[in-house]
């Protein structure tokens, strides 16, 4: 199907990499140019492109598992970050550690560990609002000697006892408005003479970006958003897109764009999330605007 107008395709300015995520990569890069033997525990990124493209280069992704195994290697933590069990099987196993734990996780590290010291024997209930089994939220965990409750929505508020101290904080991707709910939710049910302490641990380098994907999404005909299906940053930018913009469309790579979608559109826009590579969105606008070629 050519498409007998000229289609206005806009990427959007702000979205790609986030801070973290440019650091651990830019890592990888430097110590990929002076030893072809690099490992990275867990995807370096949560999107399959970027991976086999630094794969290419020589960049090993390796589990837990496979770490514990390891001897004399050198491994590169992510931006998630990781919990204290991992560097102290890298020290048994003379493993060197490049760390590119992204700062704000480190800071939230921390802070979680600092607390959950101050707290013990207490009975203060170590609460963190964020993704069951992410990476990053295994790091905060294991701050905690893996004793932190997780929490991703309002049901499973359930796990908590209202009559003990709770401190919650916060995945540093996360929304800002569930996290606020969330903390209005405690507030209404726990027993007043107990100690509520909460931290809106939220990175604003991300949580920033969803008043501006939501004008950005609002003066296109359609969006495409591109992103990892491992993402959880882009989940919640997407429902942001998607709630500016219902002809809001959920992509990971060139591959999946369909003709049809274009038909009625007169401008695209395509945006990401923090994990989106630049090049894979110009490879989608491109994509869209090889559809106005003759030659399609």
């Amino acid at each position: 199907m050519k498409l007998n107008y000229m289609l206005k395709v806009e990427i959007h300015k702000e979205s790609g990499f986030c801070f973290g995520v440019v650091n651990a990569i830019q890592n990888a890069e430097k110590e990929l140019a002076k030893d072809k033997e690099l490992y990275c525990l867990g995807d370096i990124v949560h999107n399959s492109q970027e991976v086999n493209r630094l794969q290419k280069k020589g960049l090993q992704t390796i589990n837990h598992e496979e770490l514990n195994g390891m001897r004399n290697k050198k491994v590169l933590l992510r931006a998630h970050g990781e919990p204290p069990s991992t560097y102290h099987t890298a020290q048994l196993n003379s493993i060197r550690i490049i760390d590119a734990t992204c700062p704000v996780v480190l800071q939230l590290q921390k802070k979680i560990r600092k607390h959950y010291r101050e707290s013990d024997g207490k009975a203060t209930q170590t609460v963190i609002f964020g993704k069951n089994g992410h990476a990053e939220v295994n790091g905060l965990v294991g701050q905690t000697d893996g004793t932190a409750i997780v929490i991703e929505n309002k049901s499973d508020l359930e796990q908590l006892n209202f009559n003990q101290p709770i401190c919650l904080f916060s995945q540093t991707t996360m929304s800002v408005d569930d996290f606020q709910e969330i903390v209005k939710e405690i507030q209404s049910r726990i027993n007043p003479k107990v100690d509520f302490k909460y931290f809106d641990t939220i990175c604003r380098q991300v949580a920033n970006r969803i008043p501006d994907i939501r004008k950005f999404a609002s003066r296109h005909d359609l969006i495409l958003f591109v992103a990892g299906e491992k993402s959880s940053n882009g989940k919640v930018l997407f429902a942001e897109c998607k709630k500016a913009n219902p002809n809001t469309l959920l992509i990971s790579s060139p591959d999946n764009i369909r003709p049809e979608w274009l038909a009625h559109a007169e401008s695209v826009g395509i945006c990401g999330a923090t994990s989106t590579p630049k090049w894979l969105m110009e490879d989608v606008a491109q994509a869209v605007k090889l559809l106005q070629s003759p030659n399609f």
